[in-house]
């Protein structure tokens, strides 16, 4: 979750699409310069009695934050004189609004670094375990509990979010405080790349989303989705999520993108450190009408930016948003798979071939049928959608080998890829493998699902 931290070269004014459009063209980098951020959520609980963990008390998650702090040299960062967040090194460790913790790395050249920093990051969350007797698992739903007894994070921004977005959506609050996912961020060299790989990536989430499909578990039970983040996020608000059709359209560009984002419903905007809600108004009608707390800025529209939700969203660079978190191994593979596909333009042109063809109703349909089936799932044309991850896996694996660059540590990271394979080859989703196991030898029993799903 964002931190919505003051930049001093985002406060001028906005009068004007027009004005919006440098803050993306600004964004533009070359090839030699392009990076990978990863970014990762965990869902915490106690291990003794597998209840939801707090953010008061001594072994909350406020407490946990600060001891992070102390013994890895992490900066806290405060929020009404509560630690929300820490901040180290291009890296943060941010707060969800039901407690689940996100890692958001620093954008690094290589694979082999955001896979580091991940393995890293994990060694220092285990060196406090048996302090604090939590346990993190790699899941994309909270797998016991219902949103009842979910616990609720102090955040303003949160605050403000669980009053309106029940408004648009009936699972919103579901959204915000049981799930948890792993995404990636790429850079794009120009509006007409930024268009191509935003194509790319909208056409063939619902595959990624097949492939990394592990919800498949809530209130103790087989909740009848193998995907249920997925499913979720279909259900939170349609003004600002979904795989938004316009992307495909001939004039999509920097333009179009603000056009959409400054008539989306505004959560707030941020004077002197305070949250102002919104109740609604679109950025169109800040722009345009004013506010009593000043004139709309950059500042608000890069906030308002992180505050829109589709599968995959445009800010100074392209976030791929459509998978749940899953376990170490298949983490590190999901910025690798994207790296192959997004950062080649014969893996981007593969891609298109496979997936872009699809109209907008098949698209979605595809998604809702991932969410229930995940790899067992059909895709628009009839065929089976683990044959499509096959080949859509050989392109981003041929991407990564085309881009590898001599003196790089291991230059060809298609090894990465390998988790993803065995994935495929075993024909289930991780959440259809989790929930034969959960109603075969585990015996519905929490604990072993608890060791399973461990980080």
């Amino acid at each position: 979750m964002s931190l919505d931290r003051d930049d001093a070269a985002l406060d001028v004014p906005v009068r004007s699409l027009a004005d919006v459009i440098g803050y993306f063209r600004a964004a533009e980098k070359p090839p030699a310069e392009w990076r990978v951020g990863t970014e990762h959520e965990k869902i915490g609980l106690y291990r003794h009695d597998l209840s939801p963990v707090p953010f008061e008390g001594d072994r909350g998650i406020e407490a946990l934050l600060r001891r992070l702090a102390e013994i890895d040299g992490w900066t806290p960062i405060e929020e009404g004189g509560r630690t929300i967040a820490l901040a180290r090194d291009g890296m943060s460790i941010t707060l969800e609004p039901g407690g689940q913790l996100e890692l958001s790395g620093a954008p690094v050249r290589t694979i082999h670094e955001t896979c580091d920093e991940f393995q890293t990051h994990l060694v220092l969350m285990r060196s406090v375990e048996e302090e604090f007797g939590i346990a993190w698992l790699a899941l994309g739903a909270e797998p016991f509990h219902s949103i009842e007894e979910a616990p609720r994070m102090p955040r303003v921004r949160h605050q403000i979010m669980r009053e309106y977005l029940p408004t648009r959506g009936e699972l919103a609050l579901e959204m915000m405080h049981q799930t948890g996912t792993v995404q990636a961020n790429f850079d794009y060299a120009s509006e007409a790349d930024m268009v191509a790989k935003m194509r790319v990536a909208m056409a063939v989430t619902p595959l990624v989303s097949a492939i990394y499909a592990n919800s498949s578990i809530g209130a103790g039970k087989a909740n009848g989705f193998e995907s249920r983040r997925l499913h979720v996020w279909q259900h939170t608000d349609p003004d600002r999520c979904g795989l938004l059709p316009f992307v495909f359209e001939e004039d999509f560009g920097y333009e179009a993108w603000a056009r959409w984002a400054f008539d989306v419903p505004m959560f707030f905007v941020v004077r002197d450190g305070q949250y102002l809600a919104m109740g609604g108004r679109s950025f169109r009608s800040l722009v345009e009408e004013g506010h009593e707390a000043g004139p709309a800025t950059l500042a608000d529209f890069d906030r308002h930016l992180t505050t829109l939700f589709p599968e995959v969203r445009l800010k100074r660079f392209i976030e791929v948003r459509g998978a749940d978190a899953v376990p170490p191994n298949l983490t590190c593979s999901l910025p690798a798979l994207w790296k192959g596909l997004l950062y080649d333009a014969d893996a981007r042109a593969g891609a298109l071939a496979l997936a872009g063809s699809w109209s907008a109703a098949e698209r979605q349909a595809c998604l809702e049928r991932v969410a229930r089936g995940g790899l067992a799932a059909r895709g628009p044309d009839g065929r089976p959608v683990v044959e499509l991850c096959h080949e859509l896996v050989a392109l981003a694996d041929a991407g990564l080998r085309r881009i590898g660059h001599a003196g790089r540590r291991d230059p060809d990271e298609s090894s990465f890829l390998d988790p993803v394979r065995a994935q495929l080859e075993s024909g289930k989703s991780p959440g259809r493998a989790l929930l034969d196991l959960w109603e075969g030898e585990w015996t519905r029993s929490p604990a072993r699902l608890i060791d399973y799903a461990r980080y």
